[in-house]
């Protein structure tokens, strides 16, 4: 039997960092990571090989290298049972490898409804991270002319944008208002689906799918209204359900949700196991609710917090919630968003004060790659913390909005944004006299004094 102090089950993105950190805080303890396949994909960079990339191969994590030079024995392998009391784990080829510690990181499967009519048929596909389903999918797609792409989140946004950057007469579907809407307020969503169109992609809002048409392969898409598209493939991006049929099995408490229940350290309810990334459960920052949020960046800082408190809790080392900073790019068009919406804050009853500043991301204005820049601020209205922020403009709209989640996280307030020392080059940032993240404080600080 094979023995290990810490067991991470997952090669994604949370089991990488958190054998990776967990190595490096104790040094001493051996690691192992078992992975299901043998290449791995970069999550947020797969809607890129259907595009920019065009190749699968270059989008793989080189995890098995990274393990090998911090010292972490990787394993390719499924494990098909937890037990916990025994401290051991089964892998679906007859191995046992026993466990000091357990850090579960199995992550997400795509939603594929079992309501929807015609979801079987051939050329329908989910967006999983898995290489061999990946490379199967671009081949088809390839000779597909329609694509029907089905839910207006980041992925369906950024797989429309890069399928139409290919050729492809793509359709993008969305059950809400606007695309988007649960990460941006409508004034700027607005924006966001305007560029989409500029860019090729036919967009619906407000009009779910109903059934795929078809014999065998698709052959129509007909939405909630009646309307039939007619399509050659269909992608489901419709979200994301958290991967936690082991832990269950093995008596480790799953809410509702199907989330792994965890504490601030990614402790489970059982002793010595931690569970991270998508396959844990969630909660707002702000508000402290249960959500839903899987993002590759918040699994990262999940995974960095179990990695450092494995052996010995460190007080100051612990996740406070999630404050999903999520942003991408349509062209050389920037946008993201960190914290809460203003329409959230209206849903939870919070007292707040917006100010959204338009100006440019450099200066002066004639300089060659120069945006309109759009920032948004949410912040407390009796405390004047920040709380939320969405940001559009060229490239640095990324980096705007993790200021942005780092404000959040620190519990800033307007008056500090105010006193904001920044560094400004007329090729890198916005003007000083007119940096849009401290404009947009300034409006909110007029608006609390007027009161």
């Amino acid at each position: 039997m094979k023995t290990t102090d810490v067991l991470v089950i997952g090669g994604s993105a949370a089991g990488m960092v958190a054998a990776l950190t967990g190595k490096s805080t104790y040094p001493q303890k051996s690691f192992t990571l078992v992975k299901k396949q043998k290449e791995m994909m970069v999550p947020c960079g797969i809607p890129y090989i259907f595009g920019t990339l065009d190749s699968v191969d270059k989008n793989i994590m080189p995890v098995d290298n990274m393990m090998a030079k911090a010292g972490v024995e990787s394993i390719v392998g499924e494990v098909i049972s937890i037990n916990k009391e025994n401290k051991t784990v089964e892998l679906a080829g007859g191995e046992t490898i026993k466990y000091d510690k357990l850090m579960i990181a199995t992550g997400s499967m795509p939603i594929k409804p079992k309501w929807l009519t015609g979801a079987d048929k051939d050329n329908v596909f989910t967006i999983p991270k898995d290489k061999v389903y990946l490379e199967g999918m671009k081949e088809k797609l390839d000779s597909c002319k329609k694509v029907v792409v089905i839910g207006a989140g980041f992925i369906g946004v950024e797989f429309s944008d890069e399928l139409a950057k290919k050729g492809h007469e793509v359709t993008l579907v969305e059950k809400l208002p606007e695309i988007l809407s649960l990460a941006f307020d409508e004034e700027l969503s607005g924006r966001i689906e305007e560029l989409l169109k500029s860019r090729g992609v036919k967009v619906i809002t407000g009009n779910g799918i109903s059934e795929i048409l078809g014999d065998e392969k698709v052959k129509a898409v007909k939405l909630e209204n009646g309307e039939v598209l007619e399509s050659d493939a269909v992608v489901l991006s419709i979200g994301y359900k958290p991967n936690s049929d082991l832990a269950r099995q093995a008596g480790i408490y799953v809410d509702e949700n199907g989330f792994i229940a965890v504490d601030e350290y990614m402790r489970t309810h059982e002793k010595d196991i931690f569970a991270i990334g998508d396959c844990a459960q969630k909660r707002d920052f702000v508000t402290r609710a249960r959500v839903g949020t899987m993002l590759a960046s918040t699994a990262c800082a999940e995974a960095r917090i179990a990695g450092m408190n494995l052996f010995k809790l460190n007080v100051v080392k612990t996740f406070s919630g999630t404050i999903a900073v999520y942003s991408t790019a349509i062209g050389n068009t920037g946008f993201g968003t960190a914290g809460i919406t203003e329409a959230r804050a209206k849903a939870e009853c919070i007292d707040y004060v917006t100010g959204i500043f338009e100006g440019i991301d450099r200066h002066p204005g004639n300089l060659p790659d120069t945006h309109k820049q759009i920032v948004k601020l949410i912040a407390g209205r009796q405390s004047g913390v920040i709380i939320g922020g969405e940001v559009i403009g060229g490239l640095s709209a990324g980096e705007l909005v993790n200021v942005i989640g780092l404000a959040i996280q620190n519990r800033m307030t307007v008056n500090s944004l105010l006193t904001f020392q920044i560094g400004t080059h007329p090729c890198l940032t916005a003007s000083p006299a007119a940096y849009p993240l401290i404009k947009a404080a300034e409006i909110i600080a007029n608006k609390l004094r007027l009161q």
